[in-house]
């Protein structure tokens, strides 16, 4: 049986790509703290975020565009803006 092809959507890779450069700048950004515990505080609260992205990326590399896309960037996006609306980076 072949397999089936992912179905590839190019808009939804910039948005991957461009969700990846904010994860990347927030992780550079907390890890510039110098304070050990207010450090931990961020890496704590920014996990779901770093969490969800790899969801996102990962189901996309599986799949391809599906359904569940959608959702998942959207997950993503809301935890990333509740991120940055309790913490100031």
């Amino acid at each position: 049986m072949a397999k089936k092809r992912r179905k590839l959507n190019k808009d939804f890779e910039r948005k991957i790509y461009a969700s990846k450069k904010n994860v990347e700048l927030v992780l550079a950004k907390i890890y510039d703290i110098d304070d050990e515990d207010i450090q931990k505080e961020y890496m704590s609260a920014f996990n779901k975020v770093v969490y969800l992205y790899d969801e996102l990326k990962e189901d996309y590399d599986r799949q391809g565009f599906s359904d569940n896309s959608e959702e998942l960037l959207t997950s993503y996006r809301d935890a990333f803006n509740l991120f940055e609306s309790e913490f100031e980076i």
